[in-house]
């Protein structure tokens, strides 16, 4: 909290109760501790001494891929594809349950990890050891603000600052400044959290909450379920803010009864938190940096897009936003085509019949992600909205891929025992997996017909789905829009089939008669939504569905593994390799010049943590993929650039790889190119020849660098790559922390300056005379040379603690704590 007489420039060492992760984060976390293990044992340590000192849980779920769809056998289908794929993964995750202390993993086809979390996971209050105290938690993945709904303080970190945590090391911030959001009347019978949401995120990006706490409260607070705000809370990284926290109270402790937590337990917390003053109380109001106020009863129908979660538009207004777009300049909000685009069709051949598809066309209907498939009053929306649509002879295109991955298996029950789920599989949102799919690029292949149909004809095609990110280039490569909605919603856009329209004023479709369905046909009523989950949404649901949670997957029994508190590395493992982090433990550790920088690349604004370091697909002739094929894997082989972020030399090769980052040293290229003397060539490969040089570089962006998804490989791969520094307008947090944790040095152009204001143009060569003692936010100067002249101009540097400091000067927080180790054995 931002108290009265405490400089925001105060740090707070704050040291979490637990940590959770997933597999795409958690597996380069575990082969950390692997190689930290080893370095200690090569420098005379005991390989003990690595181990975690608070509890940490890893949840499988970011593996599965939308293979199999729209069918009776999808899931298992899927379950299968993934074992096979990443029975390497698995042996590694396998190995580290029984080396470490301290350790669970959840395995695979069980749920998401924020939604086992809320669900099951969580006490809300600790006891241990005669002692009571909140749970609190880091968890590497940015959506870990999720618990934020139930009344724990939790965020998303790097996996380099979890591992800290987990090995005893504080995390140091500034003391942040706390936005209050007043809620007030409740939300119309038409909306839902989703929608909630979305304004929500609207808002609070256009009030730059990015590095702040949020807290909800106010009147309307008693309205909202606990879901609904487990949802609010979920997209707190989207908003900007590190978290968005609702308090305890009444609605908290019937979430928990609800989800068969221990009645004891129940009132343990409840007696805790109000002798705490950490129970809500309506009357009282605290004293924040600044309120915002938000009716909820202002809330409507909304999607957001196409490539931005903050970029809201309401239902009635998306056909003319989606058509505005079109046209609208390249960038953010809009692809820079000509209105004709808008007429361009693409036929469809399937084995017996065509099918025309045209700009707009939903080649992906997802209900996706935790974000919603949490809240059982969308899903159930869903359902009865699928419902009403099969009743009125209603279909899906077999050129709209459709599915349905709930981030727990407490949905496939409820929804089956409503009879809802039979009318989701009619229109193809057959269940495929339990895991983040689409939501995360894992969306799979499009039928070949229909990919083939957009690709020859370089079709604008959509995508919608219930998920909290849509970030160019991360949904599937062949999709360019992309909008986030309420699962109903999503029923409702496939049962269309195209994004050029008015779900408000024009037709879905046809019934079996000829007359026209509109949404407001089919869509259910409040009443009806509360009915069924009041009805189908129980206690012995959630007892059932955990009761042996880390236990009854026979598959992930079945693996075998090594044993030993070392691991045996495989070398010609193309999943799993010992990274170099700890090569250059003997190391001076004053800090050196940074002389003489080229640029490695010149991006603009909102450069995603996708576009450094994609988590989807590997492109067929990137460099990544000339390294699996040179060690004998097929390019069906491939899998996704998370499920290999276990190795270093995919992910180093994989650096600002993504097919739609817009680099202006390339000339125009879109995807991971460079300017190398002269030649446009693969920005790793610019790398490569720039170290071999011994020749240090730097990047340079613009505003919110680094936002999205908390994955620490975006700062890794830019340190493997020999990247020094990086000069944006701003950062995005936790990936400005995670640049400092890889000894990258985080610097920010002045305020009211940029690279455009400055005449930059990337072909300068950069020097920063940065102190041998520095300190927090120093303001430096930036030398900028060329052949003709020379520019000098003034940089915020970017260590927001003295913790910062540290882990700069020892190469990053990894040698840091190692050595700390190795000091104190």
């Amino acid at each position: 909290m931002k108290f009265p007489n405490i400089s925001i420039n105060s740090e707070v060492p704050f040291k979490p109760s637990r940590v959770i992760l997933q597999d795409f984060t958690g597996v380069p976390v575990v082969v950390d501790l692997a190689s930290m293990r080893d370095a200690i044992v090569a420098n005379g340590g005991k390989a003990e001494l690595i181990n975690p000192e608070i509890p940490v849980d890893l949840v499988i779920d970011h593996s599965v891929q939308v293979d199999s769809y729209g069918c009776s056998t999808s899931l298992e289908d899927n379950i299968n594809l993934e074992f096979k794929r990443n029975n390497e993964r698995y042996e590694f995750l396998k190995w580290a349950e029984q080396s470490f202390e301290n350790y669970r993993a959840v395995p695979p086809a069980t749920g998401i990890i924020h939604q086992v979390n809320i669900e099951f996971l969580s006490d809300v209050i600790i006891e241990k050891d005669g002692l009571l105290y909140p749970d609190s938690m880091f968890g590497t993945d940015s959506h870990t603000t999720m618990i934020n709904g139930i009344g724990v303080l939790g965020w998303g970190v790097g996996g380099i600052e979890a591992e800290a945590a987990m090995l005893g090391e504080a995390s140091y911030f500034p003391i942040p400044e706390v936005i209050g959001v007043r809620l007030t009347g409740e939300l119309p019978k038409i909306a839902t959290a989703t929608d909630l949401a979305l304004k929500i995120t609207q808002v609070l990006r256009s009030e730059n909450v990015v590095g702040k706490f949020v807290e909800y409260f106010g009147p309307g607070l008693k309205s909202l379920s606990l879901a609904d705000r487990a949802t609010v809370a979920n997209m707190a990284p989207e908003y900007g803010a590190t978290c968005g926290y609702f308090p305890i109270d009444d609605e908290t402790l019937n979430y928990m009864r609800l989800t068969n937590r221990d009645e004891e337990h129940i009132q343990v917390t409840e007696a805790y938190a109000k002798a705490s003053h950490l129970f809500y109380d309506p009357s009282k109001e605290a004293t924040y940096t600044k309120v915002v106020e938000i009716d909820l009863s202002s809330i409507k129908p909304s999607i957001s897009g196409p490539k931005r979660p903050q970029d809201l538009i309401l239902l009635s207004d998306a056909k003319q936003e989606f058509q505005d777009a079109v046209v609208r300049e390249a960038g953010v909000r809009g692809f820079g085509l000509d209105r004709e685009e808008l007429e361009r069709t693409a036929q469809v051949d399937f084995e017996g019949h065509s099918e025309t598809i045209q700009t707009g066309h939903v080649a992906i209907a997802a209900i996706t992600s935790c974000t919603n498939t949490s809240n059982p009053y969308v899903l159930m929306a869903a359902g009865l909205l699928a419902k009403k649509a099969v009743e009125k002879g209603l279909k899906v295109s077999p050129t709209v891929k459709t599915s349905l991955a709930p981030g727990s298996k407490v949905v496939t029950g409820y929804l089956k025992a409503s009879g809802l789920q039979t009318y989701l599989d009619k229109l193809g949102f057959n269940l495929v997996g339990y895991g983040c799919t689409t939501c995360i690029g894992n969306s799979g292949d499009l039928r070949p017909e229909v990919a083939k149909a957009i690709s020859d004809n370089d079709l604008l095609a959509s995508a919608v789905l219930s998920g909290n990110r849509n970030f160019e280039g991360r949904i599937n490569p062949l999709v360019k829009a992309n909008f986030l909605a309420s699962p109903p919603l999503v029923v409702a856009y496939a049962l269309a089939g195209n994004t050029n329209i008015d779900l408000t004023t024009e037709a879905l479709g046809v019934d079996e008669n000829g007359k026209a369905v509109y949404l407001e046909d089919i869509m259910p009523s409040r009443d009806e939504i509360e009915s069924y989950v009041d009805k189908f949404v129980t206690r012995q649901l959630f007892q059932d569905e955990y009761a042996n949670v880390f236990s009854d997957s026979a598959k992930w029994n079945a693996i075998p593994t090594e044993q030993g508190q070392n691991y045996k590395w495989n070398l010609e493992s193309t999943y799993i390799q010992n990274p170099p982090y700890f090569d250059c433990l003997g190391d001076d550790l004053s800090i050196k010049p940074l002389t003489d920088l080229k640029v490695l690349a010149k991006f603009g604004d909102t450069v995603t943590t996708d576009h450094i370091s994609p988590a989807g697909n590997i492109a067929r002739n990137s460099p990544a993929a000339n390294y699996l094929s040179e060690h004998g894997v097929d390019y069906q082989d491939f899998n996704s650039y998370g499920s290999r972020r276990g190795n270093h030399e995919v992910m180093m090769r994989g650096t600002f790889a993504n097919i739609r980052i817009k680099n202006e040293l390339a000339e125009g290229k879109i995807g991971g190119y460079t300017k190398y003397d002269g030649e446009i060539i693969p920005i790793y490969d610019a790398a490569m020849k720039y170290k071999e040089a011994n020749q240090d570089t730097l990047v340079i962006a613009g505003k919110d660098y680094g936002m999205g998804s908390s994955r620490d490989w975006a700062a890794k791969g830019a340190n493997l790559l020999g990247v020094k520094v990086v000069l944006a307008e701003s950062f995005e947090r936790i990936h400005r922390s995670n640049l400092v944790m890889m000894g990258i040095l985080p610097v920010q152009f002045m305020e009211g300056e940029s690279a455009e204001s400055l005449g930059l143009t990337g072909q300068e060569t950069f020097s920063l005379d940065l102190s041998e003692n520095p300190g927090v936010h120093d303001v430096i100067t930036v030398t900028a040379r060329t052949s003709s002249e020379t520019k000098t101009f003034k940089v915020l540097v970017r260590f927001d603690a003295d913790a910062d400091i540290r882990y700069y000067k020892n190469g990053g927080i990894l040698p840091m704590v190692v050595r700390k180790k190795l000091k104190g054995a």
